[in-house]
């Protein structure tokens, strides 16, 4: 069997069989790993000798009946921004280092509890800034359909290695499209949860009222198996929710009945027609499957990029005052006095796009424009969630491309800032609002994968996963592979 195809409830379901075992599932990974990741650049952290000890322990609990997850002896790979007890976690920049963090994430101590195996931490733009994978400290990810272009970011070592077989399930984070717009660019399934339903607790934040965690994998089936394992209450993170649903027994397929609606607005300007071709293609899908499609209208889509940018660099300004080469992580070698170590390390640690992140959030926050820019953003935001509000009041779910192109190349970052800054225009609205949303494959345009994204209303999740289970039951597009160059 070739392990790197299967998903993750399949390999849990041999593992409980006992027809392979967790430690061959792991090593088969490693073997991906190895063959694949000088070409992909997917890891910054690979743990083979941690997670190969971890794997047989885990088959021993299995073996005695402790363990009884689905996703007992899985290896799941974690994105460098989530805090791993004793495991380099550096966000992909220099500023942290070789910080190994003393303690595990809320969502790391429920993998381990669920006998999940760490392989190890996955590369992502510097501190989730970005959308390409292109300002990690530890070199660009490149994508596994054609290595000439992006992954998408920030959590682009996430998709690549799920599309590659370098990694079964990888934990990742969503500020503005970071889990959904590598799901797209990479041909995989990336879900984000309502905001609080999954702790962030061990997550080193780059706009905490944005940021959330939540997984790429396979298909939606993965998704709802490690939603099971993640999400809930939890009294380190007081904006987490206390409510729990059964997202892997929700998957029924049945669509039968709902409304959906398609925001006209998302299909005319500024999308390319390969997209929205396979997108509006994909949404007849659900009529055949007796769901109602109808269009619709969402109204303020050009403020969503505004808003989004002040807010998230607003938050990012105060976050990231923290790394200033006194506690841990990079320290200037050459200052004069207190203020000076702060701005030299600061100056040193931190790359070019983190910084005009910071400076452009402290300019938002600062005295005389607080009011102009910052509050007013949390108007828009605050608007913004309303007209979504009304819009599922009339549909159980909306369906948008999740960008209006496919992968970029690497590169083309630097030479139009602003188109490039333009790809996450679909998902950052999500984000503001604090909804569930979904990225799965739904075609190809020029050989690239396509992603269409699913949307529901505040703690629909499980409606959200099911809607695009019932997707992939009715289509291949999350079952075809990319061939992947090996290292020579």
């Amino acid at each position: 069997m070739n392990i790197s195809h299967m998903t993750a409830l399949e390999i849990g379901a041999e593992i409980k069989n006992k027809n392979i075992s967790p430690v061959e599932v792991t090593q088969s990974l490693l073997n991906e790993i190895s063959a694949k990741d000088g070409v992909l650049n997917a890891y910054i952290t690979v743990c083979a000798e941690n997670a190969l000890r971890q794997a047989e322990n885990i088959r021993k609990m299995i073996n005695k009946g402790v363990l009884c997850s689905p996703l007992a002896g899985v290896p799941i790979s974690i994105k460098d921004n989530i805090c791993t007890k004793n495991i380099k976690t550096s966000c992909a920049s220099k500023i942290l280092g070789d910080f190994k963090p003393p303690y595990n994430a809320t969502v790391i101590n429920s993998l381990n509890d669920a006998g999940a195996v760490i392989p190890g931490k996955l590369n992502m733009d510097e501190f989730g800034m970005g959308s390409t994978n292109e300002t990690s400290f530890y070199g660009i990810v490149r994508n596994p359909w054609d290595i000439s272009r992006v992954p998408g970011g920030s959590s682009g070592g996430g998709g690549a290695a799920v599309a590659s077989g370098e990694a079964i399930i990888a934990l990742c984070s969503d500020t503005g499209g970071s889990v959904r717009l590598p799901a797209s660019y990479c041909g995989v399934t990336g879900f984000k949860p309502t905001y609080g339903t999954v702790s962030r607790y061990g997550l080193i934040a780059y706009a905490s009222s944005l940021d959330q965690i939540g997984p790429i994998a396979k298909d939606a089936a993965d998704c709802a198996a490690i939603m099971d394992v993640i999400a809930g209450k939890d009294r380190f993170d007081g904006t987490s929710l206390d409510v729990k649903f059964n997202y892997l027994q929700s998957l029924t397929g049945n669509v039968k009945g709902l409304k959906i609606g398609l925001p006209k607005e998302c299909f005319e300007k500024g999308i390319d027609y390969g997209v929205k071709t396979k997108v509006l293609e994909a949404a007849k899908v659900f009529g055949t499957m007796g769901a109602a499609i109808e269009e619709t209208s969402l109204p303020l889509t050009e403020y969503l990029i505004p808003a989004y940018y002040i807010i998230s660099r607003a938050e990012a300004s105060s976050n990231l005052s923290r790394f200033d080469g006194v506690k841990y992580g990079f320290r200037a070698e050459d200052y004069n006095n207190l203020s000076d170590l702060y701005a030299k390390t600061r100056s040193e640690g931190f790359s070019e796009e983190v910084k005009r992140r910071i400076i452009f959030g402290t300019f938002a926050l600062s005295s005389g424009y607080y009011d102009a820019y910052y509050k007013k953003a949390l108007k828009v935001k605050n608007i913004i969630k309303s007209k979504f509000d009304e819009l599922f009041e009339k549909y159980d779910l909306i369906i948008m491309p999740t960008a209006p192109a496919t992968a970029p190349k690497i590169g083309d970052e630097e030479s139009d800032k602003l188109k490039l800054g333009l790809c996450d225009v679909f998902t950052v609205s999500i984000n503001l609002a604090g909804l569930p949303a979904i990225s799965v494959p739904c075609g190809f345009d020029n050989g690239m994968p396509v992603g269409m994204q699913i949307i529901g209303k505040a703690l629909s999740d499980e409606k959200v996963l099911n809607c695009a289970y019932a997707y992939q039951q009715a289509t291949n597009f999350h079952k075809i592979k990319p061939e992947v160059k090996t290292c020579e």
